[in-house]
């Protein structure tokens, strides 16, 4: 007898944001995060930068996963999802396409969204980062010692997880005991904050430090709420909102659903997976419909 599958019923929800996917490395949870994005079916998408890792770029490293996830993109903006890409660090050279649209696709540096409580102004981050102003190269070789030591937990794990025992972070435990990372994480938030209230604005989303957050920060000019997207390398969260119940930070771990991703359809392949970059780019462009900005 065959194996039953269900089609899963996606959850509605306004306006998704996802940050620091990394895709083209090897730390990255591409397959977890196409079986997110097939859970959920937003009105608006936010792709808060650092999706695609061109520091780190290889065509000798782009597995099927992360090819699935570009397609799987360019299909919820054939289908309506407005799709706002927000350029970040490591993938700063989209920078010089901002204002660009592609029908239901858009490339930025920054977004403010109208919410039925307030605007959200919602930006990558990494324009608070200190290293990257004024030591990019330093910025650029930390990067890649972060992907070796991702790679190197994965290796770990898997051979706790042969051994029986439980899994471990190590990125996570060298940030918890540095006390500088945790130092830098504060004045992300608050340096965030004080800009949004400074404008008027009632939320601020970012990414970049890949921790992920909700909370109220106060200001000497007022309260704002503080948002963050955490990553697809370590935490697997993102950020949604709806009217009906606000901003909640989902969490990959905590989700029942996805504990049965394989019997509910959201494994299922395309032929996207074996295509050569080149005819992938020019397949997205029909699918989002090209178009160019109004003058």
């Amino acid at each position: 007898m065959s194996k039953l599958k269900l089609k899963p019923r996606r959850r509605k929800v306004d306006v998704v944001v996802v940050s620091d996917v990394h895709l083209g490395t090897y730390g990255c949870h591409a397959a977890e995060l196409l079986r997110y994005l097939k859970s959920v079916r937003p009105k608006v998408l936010v792709l808060n930068g650092d999706i695609v890792d061109i520091w780190q770029f290889s065509k000798s490293y782009w597995p099927r996963a992360h090819m699935r996830v570009l397609r799987y993109l360019a299909s919820l903006g054939a289908k309506g999802t407005k799709i706002h890409y927000l350029t970040g660090n490591h993938d700063e050279l989209l920078r010089k396409f901002a204002g660009t649209q592609l029908g239901n696709f858009s490339i930025d540096n920054k977004l403010v969204l109208e919410l039925a409580d307030g605007k959200a102004w919602l930006f990558h981050g990494d324009i608070f980062d200190v290293t990257m102003q004024h030591a990019r190269w330093l910025a650029r070789l930390g990067a890649h010692g972060y992907d070796a030591l991702i790679l190197l937990n994965r290796v770990t794990n898997y051979l706790l997880q042969r051994l029986g025992r439980p899994r471990v972070a190590l990125s996570k435990a060298v940030k918890n005991r540095v006390k500088g990372a945790v130092n830098l994480v504060s004045g992300f938030e608050q340096t965030a904050a004080r800009i949004a209230v400074d404008n008027g604005y009632r939320y601020v989303a970012c990414g970049h430090i890949h921790h992920p957050e909700i909370k109220t920060v106060a200001t000497p000019q007022g309260e704002v709420v503080y948002l963050n997207s955490g990553d697809w390398v370590e935490n697997l969260t993102a950020l949604e909102y709806s009217a009906a119940t606000g901003w909640q930070l989902y969490r990959y771990a905590d989700d029942p659903l996805m504990q049965h991703a394989s019997a509910l359809e959201l494994d299922a392949g395309d032929q996207a997976a074996d295509m050569p970059v080149e005819e992938l780019l020019s397949d997205l462009l029909v699918e989002f419909k090209l178009t160019t900005p109004a003058a």
